[in-house]
């Protein structure tokens, strides 16, 4: 069972030495084994080309996307026409070379190539004869819309836009009147973002492009369907609370600036730190006041009466009764008049006067009524405080040590006297001002001026392919080229045929004295010539015969044969 058992065991192994060893027998062959320099020098060179053309080919950069198949096709034409590199990837985009990128821009803008379907206001220009108002109105929409679009594809984090406008029918009904709005639609690069700023830079351009639009009837969305753009002016929950952080930012970075300026001269670029943090007001409040003048008061009119009784008039009536007093004589007085006066006007002589007696008693005043308006100085105050206001500010500088030393206290004093002033320090808001002086880490990334990384150079990319193929070309030079061309050299130096060597004296000794071993160099062969000429000594003689007789067995034989029948004649 063993016995049977073994050569199913050992078949996979015997059947995986039977190639090898048909390859082996292949090249031991004299043939391949003559042609291997040559293959090996061809697949040398075939793997260089390969290297060479990976490494030598520029970066590509997209020149066109979303081509129609026909501008595609001109495009490519004028390109190649120009001797300008280019390509279609996987995408249908059109690239070339980042190094021609603006020249292949310039020479398709100058041949007005793609030429694609018209956009912009172009479009009015092939407006047919006779269309009707509400194709021309749509024409106008369109041409505002792309218009639109390329304005903001100019910003460079979008790669495309598309813009669509609702802008109503205009009525002759107020209530009836609906504002234009607007959506957005973006497209950004590879890895990049808008931020707030930009955002809020589309909406007012699109706002703005459009009569009777608000800020607030713009939507932008991008190619993800993420809304970049909040409804209300303060944001989507109306608190404002972007607006207040943006405030806040460009405040503290306003006051960073000026204690760099500041101290920058003073102790040098990278010997401080300087960190603002400001507390700040964005409520807006309004508050109205009036004021009179009541000292000052000026009596504007005055209506009413009164009445009086005479120091002497003669009691009347029932006694105890005030109402039955007789009245006093009448007399035309003014109010307020002086009582002289009064009785000058009773005088006799004059018209409705009383008698002299009675005249000459003034009037007791017994009782009046009157109404009187004052002119009073009216003084209306209005205050309105805007928001912005700065209700508390923090500032901490850090400096570094001189020398290995602190900073003494007078010098301190002095830089935060210079920050205090810097900031518009204010004791009654409660401000605070930190100078301080320590030893900076040598490893922190704001202690020493960061240069960018000598790797990132434009000219590193260029450098290493240039440096990859020229090692790829001495690669292929010295361990291809050169190692073939000595043993092409070597062969042709050997002899025609590799014979050991012959010992020319006896006992295996050459002529110089060395033995027969592996070391001995190797003689030429023996010709008829040599064992002819008288001039060799026996012994050499003899050793000519033998490596004669070793190389030419069969002249040797004829020779022996020849001798024989001469000495038996």
């Amino acid at each position: 069972m063993s016995n049977a058992l073994t050569p199913s065991a050992e078949s996979p192994v015997a059947a995986l030495a039977a190639p090898l060893k048909q390859a082996g027998n292949l090249f031991a062959q004299p043939a391949v084994r003559r042609a291997l320099p040559l293959l090996f020098l061809v697949g040398i060179v075939a793997a260089g080309w390969l290297a060479w053309s990976f490494v030598a080919t520029a970066p590509q950069r997209v020149l066109f996307t979303n081509l129609a198949d026909g501008d595609k096709a001109a495009v490519t034409q004028a390109l190649d026409a120009a001797g300008i590199s280019n390509a279609i990837d996987g995408s249908g985009s059109v690239t070339v070379a980042e190094d021609q990128y603006h020249k292949a821009r310039m020479l398709l803008a100058s041949q007005d190539l793609p030429k694609a379907a018209p956009g912009g206001y172009a479009i009015l220009d092939q407006l047919p004869m006779g269309v009707s108002r509400a194709v021309e109105g749509e024409r106008l929409r369109q041409a505002r819309e792309t218009e639109l679009a390329r304005s903001i594809q100019e910003i460079d984090s979008v790669a495309e836009a598309r813009v669509h406008l609702a802008t109503p029918e205009a009525s002759a009904f107020v209530r009836d009147k609906a504002a234009p709005s607007a959506s957005v639609i973006v497209k950004l690069q590879p890895g990049r973002a808008l931020g707030d700023s930009q955002i809020r830079a589309i909406v007012n351009l699109v706002a703005s492009s459009v009569p009777g639009m608000t800020p607030e009837n713009v939507t932008i969305v991008d190619q993800m369907g993420a809304l970049l753009s909040k409804p209300g002016p303060n944001g989507a929950d109306g608190s404002g609370g972007n607006a207040r952080i943006d405030f806040q930012k460009r405040l503290e970075d306003k006051f960073r600036e000026q204690l760099n300026q500041l101290l920058t001269p003073l102790v040098g670029a990278g010997n401080f730190t300087a960190e603002v943090q400001a507390d700040v007001d964005l409520d807006e409040s309004q508050a109205t006041r009036e004021a009179y003048d009541k000292e000052n008061a000026v009596v504007r009119a005055e209506q009413g009466n009164w009445t009086g009784a005479g120091a002497n008039a003669a009691p009347g009536g029932i006694p105890g009764a005030l109402s039955n007093t007789p009245p006093p004589a009448a007399a035309l007085t003014q109010p307020n008049q002086d009582p002289a006066q009064a009785a000058a006007a009773g005088a006799p002589g004059a018209p409705g006067a009383a008698p002299a007696a009675a005249a000459a008693a003034p009037p007791v005043k017994q009782s009046d009524s009157f109404a009187r308006s004052y002119d009073m100085g009216k003084e209306v105050s209005v205050t309105r405080q805007m928001p912005g206001r700065v209700k508390r500010l923090s500032v901490a500088v850090l400096l570094r040590e001189e020398n290995g030393k602190p900073r003494g206290k007078v010098e301190i004093d002095q830089i935060t006297s210079l920050v205090q002033a810097a900031v518009g320090y204010d004791a009654a808001r409660q401000d605070q001002v930190t100078v301080i002086s320590r030893k900076f880490n040598p490893a922190a990334p704001g202690s020493q001026t960061e240069a960018p990384a000598w790797y990132e150079a434009s000219w590193v990319p260029m450098a290493a392919r240039n440096a990859t193929a020229l090692l790829i070309a001495l690669l292929v030079l010295f361990l291809g080229v050169r190692p073939l061309a000595k043993a092409l050299m070597k062969r042709r130096e050997e002899p025609a045929a590799n014979r050991p060597a012959l010992p020319i004296g006896g006992h295996g000794m050459g002529p110089g004295g060395q033995g027969d071993g592996e070391g001995a160099p190797a003689m030429p062969a023996v010709s008829v010539d040599m064992l002819d000429n008288p001039s060799h000594s026996y012994e050499e003689r003899v050793g000519l015969v033998r490596g004669f007789t070793r190389d030419n067995p069969a002249r040797a034989a004829l020779a022996v044969r020849d001798m024989i029948k001469a000495e038996g004649q």
